[in-house]
């Protein structure tokens, strides 16, 4: 059994283009006949008042009162009334006795025979109209008095027959619904040619389809956990979805469709990315606490239209991916050490070969107390645990680039000290990325150093990182901790991201970050992160714990 195909619903456009048909030839039907009723009573109304003027002047001929009293009045105003009636065009022009006995008439048998029609206002000196069926049809007519001496001596009545007003009115009619015809006609190309391109922005989609479509839209937007932005032509933010505010730091009850991308409060390298009339594809930047992959594609069809922004949260990715490269670090430290070590090794094993024991254990000795040394500097200064394995790994890998790495005799940082909220990841991000900064900037000069200072003052945690470089312009203080900003060439993955993670961890705690010249002559950095629970002795540089 065949089923039977049931018909698609009328898209859209269809819809409206019956509507607007049908609601236009209402209007001009409508129009047509309101225009035919008022033709009809305008017409009847000229009538009326030129059946009016024709018996009023023939009331007030001379000639007619003449003829009126002469043996046989019919013998002269019978001619008088045809000539009268083909000269102004009326139907009938009737002269009558008071009583109403015709002296004239169209057709001539009709003469001294009862006028068929009201004449009681005109024996008493009344003019008046009617429309009355008479010898003639039905006609519209007017009765008048012929009066001499304030007497009425004769009547007059002039009349066009209903006939003849309709068909004037046809002829108008006739006309008026060809006008409203081609109106018709016109609207109905209008509204084809602009439902046309309804069709076209609609893809011929019917109503039902465009509100699923639309539920659907606004579903997937609010679901999706990526940041979706939308930007017209001027850069105005056309749409974006609960991710896209989050991501961005935009209140969820803020109204800011419409408004100007450069409104939103974003970081000038990120607005400057979205701003941008080139793609962008998979560009790292910073807003408000998070870190972002940025890609931008402009919307054209044959100009452009718009651009379309996704952002991804690789915030902890990115935190992920510095551990990873101190994690590497460590793993390189270790393998030169280890190859240190190798040489080392083999150096005591040929000296006892050589039968100089006592040189092998002195040699060995002063490696293993020298090791022993930088381990218990580090640990006597600083007792935290992730810190201290930090600097060790940080020392070690300033040593392979050929930069001393020194924990000064300043620091002071017991195990236990900071508080909970401010986690081993932040330290690391903040410390780690310091340290890696100071050694790019003091590899290659003379006396290469990076000096590391860490102490508690006045329930603030201080971090201070110096080297030997060759310090920051001072014009440059605040763009040194923007996204994209460095003095070295970019490498395969970029540069400028290191500090700006430093700022994004620092504001995170409500702390400061500044940068000023080093009195070794290279720039000296220092985070200064407040202690909202401060546990055990708390030591100023120069001053006694």
């Amino acid at each position: 059994m065949r089923l039977s195909v049931l018909p698609r619903p009328r898209s859209l456009a269809g819809q409206l283009f019956a509507m607007q048909a049908v609601l236009l030839a209402l209007v001009v039907a409508g129009y047509a006949l309101f225009t035919f009723v008022s033709d009809r009573g305008q017409a009847e109304g000229a009538a009326r008042r030129q059946a009016t003027a024709v018996a009023r002047s023939i009331a007030d001929s001379p000639s007619v009162r003449s003829a009126i009293h002469t043996p046989s009045p019919s013998a002269d105003l019978q001619p008088y009334a045809l000539k009268v009636q083909k000269d102004t065009g009326v139907d009938f022009v009737t002269i009558m006795t008071p009583g109403g006995i015709r002296w004239t008439h169209p057709k001539p048998d009709e003469i001294g025979r009862h006028f068929i029609g009201t004449i009681a206002p005109a024996q008493h000196g009344e003019t008046f109209t009617e429309t009355y069926t008479g010898t003639l049809g039905p006609s519209v007519r007017a009765v008048t008095p012929i009066e001499e001496n304030g007497h009425v001596i004769g009547l007059v009545s002039a009349g066009i027959k209903v006939e003849a007003i309709s068909n004037r009115i046809q002829e108008e009619v006739t006309a008026l619904f060809g006008v409203a015809g081609g109106i018709l006609v016109l609207g109905a190309v209008a509204t084809y040619v602009i439902n046309a391109r309804l069709r076209r922005h609609t893809h011929n989609m019917n109503a039902d389809e465009l509100s699923r479509m639309h539920d659907y839209h606004q579903a997937a937007l609010h679901a999706v956990r990526e940041g979706l932005l939308m930007l017209d032509a001027q850069y105005r933010v056309a749409l974006i979805n609960d991710g896209g505010r989050e991501l961005l730091g935009v209140d969820r009850d803020a109204d800011v469709v419409g408004g100007s991308v450069t409104g939103l409060g974003l970081p000038a390298p990120l607005t400057g990315a979205l701003l941008a009339s080139e793609p962008r594809v998979d560009e790292v930047h910073l807003a408000a606490d998070r870190v972002l992959v940025v890609n931008t594609s402009p919307v054209s069809g044959g100009e452009r239209r718009g651009t379309v922004v996704t952002l991804r949260d690789v915030t902890e990715l990115q935190s992920l991916m510095g551990e990873l490269d101190s994690e590497r670090g460590f793993t390189l430290a270790l393998r030169s050490q280890a190859h240190e070590a190798a040489n080392r090794l083999h150096t005591v094993v040929s000296l006892i070969e050589l039968g100089r024991a006592e040189e092998a254990v002195d040699f060995a000795t002063a490696e293993l107390e020298l090791a022993q040394a930088l381990t218990d500097q580090v640990v006597a200064a600083v007792g935290e645990p992730v810190l201290a394995a930090l600097l060790l790994g940080k020392t070690a890998q300033a040593n392979e680039r050929g930069v001393e790495l020194v924990v000064s005799a300043d620091s002071r940082l017991d195990d236990g000290l900071l508080p909970p909220d401010l986690t081993a990841r932040d330290l690391v991000t903040i410390l780690g990325n310091l340290i890696d900064n100071a050694v790019d900037a003091a590899q290659g000069s003379v006396r290469a150093r990076v000096t590391v200072t860490a102490y508690t003052e006045a329930a603030e945690l201080v971090l201070r990182v110096s080297d030997t470089g060759t310090g920051v312009d001072p014009a440059h203080a605040d763009l040194v901790f923007q996204r994209g900003f460095s003095t070295k060439p970019s490498g395969p993955g970029g540069r400028g991201l290191g500090l700006a993670l430093v700022r994004q961890a620092v504001g995170r705690h409500e702390g400061t970050l500044t940068v000023a010249e080093a009195e070794e002559g290279g720039a000296v950095f220092e985070a200064r992160l407040p202690l909202h629970t401060v546990v055990g002795p708390t030591r100023v540089p120069g001053g006694e714990a």
